[in-house]
């Protein structure tokens, strides 16, 4: 089965995105800080007056659901204000990096935090994901040691994702090595496959799981 016949489309509306095409160089991995569903977290972007989103939400199972299509954009890497670091420090004119790129959330709480003995997410609830043993980096990522791992099925579906989308639009599937720190490269529009961690100081997702990288680095094999 195809990665298209995979997809399930969810009903988002369209009002919440921006419809209007853009030439894609850039594929931005992201992961939404959450547990819960896919419809879930798009119920919850649809809340929201931002229009922030990504064209696809990867659950657990590895179940790819789609909001909209991937030649349209939302507000998924960040605005101008919450850039201004990034920009300021390679001396570079602010660009919205939304447009010109195709955003893809992975179903995770990403950091956690170690409290009494037992791991919470973010927002202080206790982590309890049955079936997933948490990373951990003895040298903590972007302020924290342990991570929800991303889980073996949603790295195999975003494989097929990113093999699809490089054909499709042309994007690199090298590995950037500077992708898990803000790259002068990823703002200044080089193409390729980056991370939210590319672009701002502010954020952790993804974080550099192993299986991850080995998946990224299969690409071009």
């Amino acid at each position: 089965m195809s990665i298209i016949d995979k997809i399930v489309q969810l009903d988002f509306p369209t009002d919440q995105y921006v419809r209007k095409e853009y030439p894609k160089s850039q594929i931005v991995l992201h992961h939404t800080v959450s547990g819960g569903s896919a419809k879930a977290v798009a119920a919850f972007w649809a809340g929201k007056a931002q229009r922030i989103a990504t064209c696809i939400i990867i659950d657990k199972a590895g179940i790819p659901y789609q909001l909209f299509s991937s030649k349209y954009w939302g507000g998924h890497v960040g605005g101008r204000r919450s850039m201004a670091k990034s920009f300021e420090k390679y001396n570079l004119e602010y660009r919205d990096c939304s447009t010109t790129s195709i955003g893809v959330e992975i179903i995770s709480w990403g950091g956690l935090q170690m409290i009494d003995g037992k791991l919470h997410n973010c927002y202080g609830g206790e982590y309890k994901e049955e079936g997933v043993k948490p990373t951990y980096f003895e040298e903590a990522y972007r302020g924290y040691n342990y991570f929800d791992t991303y889980t073996a099925k949603q790295i195999e579906t975003l494989k097929e994702l990113l093999l699809y989308w490089g054909e499709r639009y042309n994007i690199p599937l090298d590995y950037n090595e500077d992708m898990w720190d803000v790259s002068k490269n990823a703002l200044e529009n080089k193409p390729g496959i980056w991370s939210h961690t590319s672009f701002r100081f502010d954020k952790s997702d993804l974080f550099p799981q192993k299986e991850m990288i080995d998946m990224l680095k299969s690409l071009k094999k």
